[in-house]
């Protein structure tokens, strides 16, 4: 399996002069822990996680250090800057690692482990296309145990799925993570309620070559969604 197969499509993601308080508020609506950050033809310039976004917020409850932690911190500009800034593109983690839709899924975990981060951008010709993280992978993973192969139709099908997902049934495809081996499709990730569980599932089971689904969606908890 590789990255294209269990990768989460329809990234959200900010634009370099996005504020703070926008790109929290997208963490919360889609219960997600990072954002790309990325410019106008879709190039990945950083990304701005969770933690990136508490330095930020333990810098306005902390307000100014001591003269003594000074002292030895010295100044450095660049986490003044990371600290203090208002919008994406001053507190994000800048040029972040990137692979193709082609990379298989060992050589990614390997990635991860190796750079210590929870999640990577996936690029085509230069543009976002998808994000892997660590729940993607073990996903993944968990389908390649079974010795099952994915194919082109599998891909096909996966595609067919989140489209018909996003056109037709208001659920929204990026808290979603379709996979598919051998004609057998795995739904995992969050929704509002049974309802929106029920329609991702009869859209999967409609697609042409679909031949099992295996439900595993969960619900978005309550409070998350809003400010």
């Amino acid at each position: 399996m590789q990255a294209a197969d269990v990768m989460t499509q329809n990234v959200i993601t900010v634009s370099p002069d996005s504020e703070v308080r926008e790109i929290a508020s997208l963490l919360l609506e889609h219960g997600i822990s990072a954002v790309p950050v990325v410019n106008e033809s879709g190039k990945v310039l950083g990304i701005v996680s969770e933690g990136d976004l508490m330095r930020r917020v333990e810098n306005d409850t902390l307000g100014r250090k001591s003269w003594w932690l000074k002292l030895f911190a010295g100044h450095d500009a660049a986490d003044y800057v990371k600290s203090h800034g208002r919008r994406a593109q001053e507190i994000m983690t800048p040029d972040p690692l990137t692979i193709g839709e082609d990379m298989p899924l060992h050589k990614i975990s390997r990635l991860l482990e190796k750079h210590h981060i929870k999640r990577v951008p996936v690029v085509k010709e230069g543009k976002l296309v998808g994000i892997v993280s660590r729940s993607n992978l073990l996903r993944g993973f968990s389908v390649a145990a079974t010795e099952a192969q994915v194919t082109r139709d599998d891909r096909e099908i996966r595609e067919a799925i989140l489209k018909e997902v996003d056109d037709n049934t208001g659920v929204l495809v990026d808290r979603l993570n379709v996979m598919v081996s051998e004609g057998k499709v795995q739904l995992w990730g969050l929704v509002e309620n049974q309802q929106e569980k029920m329609a991702v599932q009869v859209a999967a089971e409609n697609t042409p070559g679909v031949k099992a689904v295996d439900n595993n969606l969960g619900f978005v908890p309550r409070g998350v969604g809003s400010l």
